[in-house]
């Protein structure tokens, strides 16, 4: 079905590096923006609210990654993913029009569409385009490239919202997206027997919420992922805690650690098998949550905990992320492939809406808070390593 993969063994091909590049601008779009959002909706008179920023983002991403699935694999990988693009370039422009609160949240509920439809057809798209026996590495390096515009795109984006204007950000995000548009357009299609699109690609079987041979690969990223939820959550008030001034450090230092181990390990689950990378990678991330469980004490050495645990973390979610997404991709069925990819993105989305929630509880209605959101994501990590190990034992 997917001549391309056959044709090009190569993982370094034209539409690889096409498809890397078009990653970065579009990640770097979606995020320069959200280190001012909340000022700017806290400016409109909606502080309290300023949680639904990433909640409402992260619920229609959630709730399109079952469409984006179907549509990946019935109309194209390339039209989903300028869809995706689209919706950033909308919304940039949208933004400084969005006046009230529930302007600006209704804006934030369709801006999420970006991220439920783009990663999941470029995953299927990365898998049809490389070698069976080099997902992991391609995985990896096309991670280096989003991770990298995750990175630098909120300081881009607050850069340019201190020295010109809020304007001047959202305007450039939408520069962003369109540059990411143009350049899918010099890549070929890989789906063949592509379909036109129809409104009633977008009513929905059962059978198609979720795909059964990627329930592995969802199981364990939904485990997983509850700790990223927690981060996200609970890192800021503890790097107050311990006078770390930059409440962003922590997630430079962890992308920086992440970014390592995909160049210099991007090829260990081809050599060594995804369950066996897994089991370590999940193990990593336990050993990283219990570390921030010893920072949370706030004691003399707790610094070191914290900063230990940071790189920790990034190392273990730099081999995690292009694991389990090659992995899918090796159980998926070529003619699903698209709703595999989505349903393991369900799968991290919902880990970490739950991870954040489960984690914002336990910070505001208990003592230790901090430590116990670690705590359970550290079990939560345990449960994995088992449930692995269980399967490669099996095997």
């Amino acid at each position: 079905m997917f001549a391309a993969t056959q044709s090009r063994p190569s993982l370094y091909t034209l539409p690889f590096w096409l498809l890397s590049t078009s990653n970065f601008l579009f990640s770097a779009s979606f995020s320069m923006m959200i280190p001012e959002l909340p000022a700017y909706l806290e400016g409109m008179g909606g502080r309290e609210y300023v949680g639904l920023i990433i909640a409402l983002f992260t619920l229609t991403a959630g709730l399109s990654r079952p469409f984006s699935g179907k549509l990946t694999d019935r109309i194209g990988r390339v039209p989903v993913m300028a869809f995706g693009s689209v919706v950033c370039f909308v919304c940039g422009f949208m933004y400084p029009l969005a006046l009230s609160v529930w302007g600006f949240l209704l804006l934030r509920l369709i801006h999420g569409f970006s991220t439920g439809t783009k990663p999941t057809a470029t995953a299927a798209y990365v898998a049809d385009v490389v070698p069976a026996d080099r997902r992991g590495e391609a995985m990896g390096a096309l991670g280096l490239f989003t991770a990298t515009g995750m990175s630098l795109g909120p300081a881009i984006g607050s850069w340019l919202a201190e020295s010109f204007s809020l304007n001047v950000m959202f305007y450039t995000s939408s520069a962003f997206a369109l540059l990411s548009i143009l350049i899918l357009l010099r890549m070929p299609e890989t789906l063949t027997g592509r379909e036109p699109f129809r409104w009633g690609l977008l009513k929905l079987k059962a059978d198609e919420l979720f795909d059964r041979n990627a329930r592995w690969p969802f199981w364990i990223l939904l485990l997983l992922s509850f700790s990223s939820g927690a981060v996200l959550t609970v890192i800021p008030a503890l790097s107050m805690k311990l006078g770390v001034a930059n409440k962003g450090l922590f997630f430079t230092v962890y992308t920086i650690a992440s970014l390592v181990v995909r160049v210099l390990f991007a090829r260990t689950s081809d050599r060594y098998g995804r369950v066996p990378v897994l089991l370590v990678s999940s193990g990593a991330l336990a050993v990283a949550m219990g570390m921030l469980v010893l920072a949370g004490l706030a004691d003399a050495a707790a610094p070191v905990w914290f900063w230990a645990g940071c790189v920790v973390y990034g190392l273990s979610w730099g081999m995690n992320s292009p694991t389990v997404q090659a992995w899918t991709a090796d159980l998926s069925d070529e003619h699903t492939r698209g709703r595999a990819m989505a349903t393991m993105y369900i799968a991290l989305e919902a880990g970490i809406g739950l991870g954040a929630v489960v984690a914002g509880w336990l910070y505001n209605h208990m003592a230790g808070g901090t430590q116990a959101s670690f705590a359970a994501s550290a079990l939560l990590a345990l449960v994995s390593v088992g449930a692995l190990w269980w399967r490669w034992c099996k095997k």
